[in-house]
């Protein structure tokens, strides 16, 4: 299980018991103990779930199916080992804002709660922002100062000022106001405290790249483009929204109960 933010593995906990069946987990070192804790509490609110859950840090014991969280490097372990058996296997990916230079400080200052929120670790923070041609970021620095307090800590502090060595020794052009740096680049996925931005011309042609791009990508927040512009999603992601995702907000779009109902 992946353990970037905490109860990352919660959605896909929940989903096997409620299909009915037994739950076996390897946790991840960084998100060990919310999980069990729950899960205990969950076998006090309900006993038929007792026996149904097993966590443990050795090899996995018999299963009938594979729900697996990781890089794409791991993956391609993850694929290797599980499969001969059914399998849900994720793989890298990280979220988008598309602006337009007509949001309200409202909407912009909900941005930052999509940022910010759990240092950015989580592959539903916004990590790139897409933006006009002739946009100004302005507006957009003003509304995330709030969060300027996030660079007394320790582990951000050093991610911060490492990253910004870097793109200064390497003359890269950044724009930062002490406790995030915007870097013009093509990628998907930033360091911490620093986001990425690319700039389109037209909203239809972002709608292609976004639609081609769409296995790199887990949330497109916006509040341009009515419909998703990615055919896997429902809808686009209100602003403020992407760490707050319902039960019916499966990971990569796969639903992992239809999944678990065939097996």
């Amino acid at each position: 299980m992946a353990g970037n933010i905490p109860l990352v593995g919660f959605h896909d906990f929940l989903s096997v018991l409620i299909s009915g069946h037994a739950f076996v987990g390897k946790q991840s070192s960084n998100d060990m103990h919310l999980l069990p804790f729950l899960a205990k509490y969950l076998e006090y609110v309900e006993p038929r779930f007792k026996g149904s859950i097993l966590f443990t840090q050795d090899k996995l014991p018999a299963h009938d199916a594979v729900i697996a969280t990781g890089s794409d490097n791991t993956a391609r372990y993850f694929e290797y080992y599980f499969g001969k058996k059914p399998n849900i296997i994720r793989k890298n990916r990280n979220s988008v804002a598309v602006l337009t230079g007509k949001e309200t400080p409202e909407e912009l200052t909900a941005l930052a709660e999509d940022i910010f929120r759990y240092y950015g670790l989580g592959c539903r923070n916004v990590s790139k922002l897409l933006v006009p041609d002739d946009y100004n970021f302005d507006a957009f620095f003003n509304a995330i100062y709030p969060w300027h307090d996030i660079v007394n800590q320790a582990k951000y502090a050093n991610n911060y000022d490492y990253n910004k060595a870097v793109y200064l020794m390497s003359l890269f052009d950044m724009l930062e106001n002490g406790f995030l740096m915007i870097k013009e680049d093509a990628s998907y996925g930033s360091p911490i405290a620093t986001v990425f931005y690319e700039r389109y011309s037209s909203l239809e042609t972002l709608k292609e790249k976004l639609q081609t791009d769409a296995d790199k990508i887990q949330c497109v927040v916006s509040s341009q483009f009515g419909e998703s512009p990615l055919e896997r999603q429902s809808e686009e992601i209100a602003f403020g929204q992407t760490q707050k995702p319902q039960l019916t907000d499966y990971a990569d779009g796969v639903d992992s109960i239809a999944f678990l109902l065939k097996i």
